[in-house]
């Protein structure tokens, strides 16, 4: 096991780097860079992203009045600036450099998990990402330990009673719960419990209360769980419609096998067979679907979620940054997203072997 390990983490790294390559390569096409939003602001026009609509017929502008070679015929809204000043933006930014040379010193620099500094928020990326991670690992853990706690009970009963009534309006209602955006989910959970239209029993931002330092340690306790419970359920929806048909076809599948029939036949009661037989081999598939609805959750929901309820994680920071164009963010948080996925994949494995020890990855070829 120790060797797939080792063959598993070494496969990180060439991973990384393509994901890396891919999205550096994507940002040298996308307009308005943070140049451009220097420059906007400069000019009064708040956001680069305002002149972009009409930035064609400026640009062509500008390449006319411009000298051959211009600096400033480079960038939407640059005209009447001058060089100079044009020319240190660029060298702040880290533009002067050829773009091969700069993602190879990015690269360098991440290896010693050195992620530089924010281009307009005058911190850290890494002190950005760990003050916020907390925020995303409590949707992240939370909304995917909810989901197994309500799927796997509630999907092996689906299937125990399979064709039943009870099978019957549980999976119309997991086809509501599917078919319901998660944004959308949480705007109704806005609406009808934290003030929207109806009860005010939720709290409607934050993820704690302003008197929370004065609480006891259950007060605490008790405060965190109130303000986190609706973000987490609105999290959690869309991956308890699917772990639940997941695991109600998984035991579906196990029961109709052979070795179910035998252990029936020896006279085993139903919870023995269901529990001591069934259970460990029909909880593979499930396991092997923990990577995707943590990382789902952590990373692809959490941007909507975060927003809707004021929740300051990594999600809303990356969307900022991208919105800014502040490449340190979005690279940092980039990488660090990659690397914990990568990570989670590998641990995916080592539970398939905690689940089922006969499982030996040591006889497979990579």
């Amino acid at each position: 096991m120790g060797a797939y390990i080792v063959r598993r983490l070494l496969l990180v790294i060439p991973t990384l780097l393509g994901i890396m390559i891919i999205n550096f390569t994507l940002t040298q096409f996308v307009p308005g860079g943070p140049v451009e939003q220097i420059i906007a602001q400069m000019q009064g026009e708040g956001d680069v992203f305002e002149t972009i609509a009409g930035g064609a017929s400026e640009t062509r502008e500008n390449v006319t009045t411009a000298r051959e070679g211009s600096v400033s015929s480079k960038y939407i809204g640059a005209r009447g600036l001058p060089e100079e000043f044009i020319l240190e933006l660029e060298r702040q930014f880290g533009f002067d450099k050829p773009p091969l040379e700069r993602f190879l010193n990015m690269m360098w620099n991440y290896v010693r998990f050195d992620f530089g500094e924010s281009y307009f928020r005058n911190e850290r990326v890494l002190a950005l990402v760990w003050d916020k991670l907390p925020v995303s690992i409590t949707l992240g853990l939370w909304s995917t330990l909810l989901a197994y706690l309500v799927s796997i009970p509630l999907g092996i009963r689906k299937a125990v009673k399979d064709g039943s009534r009870f099978d019957t309006w549980t999976s119309a209602l997991i086809i509501v719960g599917y078919a319901i955006p998660g944004f959308l989910f949480a705007i109704l959970l806005l609406v009808l419990f934290a003030g929207g239209s109806y009860w005010q029993i939720f709290p409607l931002r934050g993820l704690t209360s302003d008197n929370w330092e004065e609480l006891s340690l259950l007060g605490k306790v008790a405060d965190y769980f109130w303000h986190i419970a609706l973000p987490v359920v609105a999290s959690s929806i869309s991956g308890f419609a699917t772990m639940t048909l997941l695991t109600k076809n998984s035991f579906l599948d196990e029961i109709r096998k052979q070795y179910v029939i035998t252990a029936r036949a020896k006279g085993l009661s139903e919870r023995r067979v269901l529990y001591g037989h069934v259970f460990r081999n029909a909880m593979l598939i499930v396991i092997a679907g923990f990577p995707a609805l943590f990382i789902g959750v952590f990373f692809g929901g959490s941007v909507i979620i975060e927003t809707l309820f004021s929740l300051d994680g990594l999600g809303r920071l990356g969307f900022e940054a991208a919105l800014a164009r502040d490449y340190p963010i979005i690279f940092g948080t980039l990488f660090f997203f990659g690397l914990i996925g990568l990570l989670v994949g590998i641990l995916s494995d080592l539970m398939y072997v905690f689940v089922d020890p006969r499982i030996d990855f040591e006889t497979r070829e990579t």
